[in-house]
């Protein structure tokens, strides 16, 4: 398939820090807050060339959420949140109510290979740029919407924020010490969510693309991305019958599974299997065959006799002590980290998970970093393939005059 003249003339800077295998793509981020935001993060993690369509003064709404907020050397404050889910974009502003905002718009959305926006239903319509205009526009451009509570159905136009949807989709009722005392997640899961849930579709699009060489509209939203990932809390529902609640810190079908006290504090267990089990007691000389706990289902409905049987092994020693002899014995377990201790953790910097960038007025800061790592193998090896560097999410507008200087040239071409 023909490859978009945008990719072929992306800028300097941008060509230079694209590794990845969406390289040569150009994709054009209408979307804000954070699901859409973070499928356009994504697909530049991966290489593409994302271009941030913002509004005039205000920008995308996360400029403003905080604290916390860092103090630039423009004297503006920057909100930690927006420099979570931007970073490898290009930021234009452009009012589209204005002709020109229109006309700028519409001349990316004809070189682009993916949209992403997370308007309600009907905005896109209403601004001149509905699916069917913009399949005419650009036959080839894939559009990934996301939304709320979905496009259509009896609620299809309802405003969806995480934490509401969080609710409705049931995620609280199964989070918390308990059924009487709901929890939401400690990030935004539904919104994360929604926007990796966008891009696995436009990844699949951009495959059967390859073949057609025509685009799809692409939709999701927050609440089936919650309802997808279920799990078999779902199954427990539609096929057994049953409504499960929140129980703490304690996984409703495996024992022991779950957060223990000890001397010092706690630590995580799994043992997913009488073979653990066994392994579990012989290592701190316990009776495995325990009536009541030898086996799975028997340790499951007997949770809390379950719980106290192991605690009652792990009261007088400390967390180190206890990791060390689980490892020894082969049961996976863990501590629980802070977030600070997360990301001091070798292990995270090891994978990547912490990136340094250059932002324009914060200078270098480090940022979380993405989650996908690719290598190229031959009979020598494995060498990882990683990008030359990242791009610090923008200021509003940085990148304005750039884009419509590319533009122009590619009008005239």
């Amino acid at each position: 398939m023909t490859t978009h003249a945008s990719a072929a003339h992306a800028s300097t800077a941008q060509a230079a820090q694209a590794a990845g295998p969406l390289a040569g793509l150009l994709v054009i981020d209408l979307s804000r807050a954070l699901a859409g935001p973070h499928a356009g993060q994504m697909l530049g993690d991966l290489g593409a060339r994302v271009i941030k369509v913002e509004s005039p003064g205000t920008g995308d709404e996360t400029r403003s959420w905080g604290p916390p907020f860092v103090a630039g050397s423009d004297g503006e404050n920057y909100s930690t949140y927006f420099l979570s889910c931007n970073r490898n974009k290009e930021s234009i502003a452009l009012d589209l109510k204005s002709d020109d905002g229109r006309e700028t718009l519409t001349a990316l959305l004809a070189r682009a290979d993916i949209l992403v926006e997370n308007f309600r239903t009907g905005v896109m319509d209403r601004l001149g740029f509905g699916t069917a205009a913009l399949a005419e526009l650009n036959p080839a451009l894939i559009q990934l919407s996301i939304t709320g509570f979905g496009h259509d159905g009896p609620e299809g136009g309802r405003a969806g924020y995480d934490q509401i949807v969080q609710g409705e989709a049931g995620l609280m009722s199964i989070t918390g010490p308990g059924p009487a005392d709901p929890q939401r997640v400690g990030t935004p899961i539904a919104d994360l969510l929604g926007g990796i849930h966008g891009v696995v579709g436009v990844l699949a699009a951009l495959h059967e693309r390859a073949a057609t060489g025509r685009g799809r509209v692409v939709r999701t939203s927050l609440l089936s991305s919650l309802v997808g990932v279920h799990a078999f809390q779902g199954t427990r529902v539609t096929v057994a019958g049953q409504t499960p609640e929140a129980q703490g810190n304690h996984h409703p079908s495996i024992a022991p599974y779950g957060l223990f006290g000890c001397r010092d504090g706690h630590v995580q267990i799994s043992v997913a299997n009488d073979r653990l089990w066994q392994a579990f007691c012989a290592e701190f000389q316990l009776d495995s065959a325990t009536p009541g706990l030898g086996s799975n289902p028997e340790r499951v409905a007997n949770r809390q006799q379950t719980i106290a049987f192991v605690e009652a092994a792990f009261r007088d020693s400390d967390a180190a002590d206890l990791l060390a002899r689980l490892s020894a014995a082969g049961i996976p377990a863990g501590k629980v980290r802070n977030l600070t201790e997360v990301y001091e953790w070798d292990q995270v910097r090891s994978q990547g998970l912490i990136i340094d960038v250059d932002h324009a007025a914060l200078g270098e800061i480090s940022l979380p970093g993405p989650a996908l790592r690719f290598f190229d193998v031959d009979a020598s090896g494995e060498r990882e393939r990683a990008r030359a560097r990242h791009e610090a999410p923008p200021t509003l507008n940085e990148h304005g005059d750039a884009i419509r200087e590319w533009l122009a040239a590619e009008v005239a071409r």
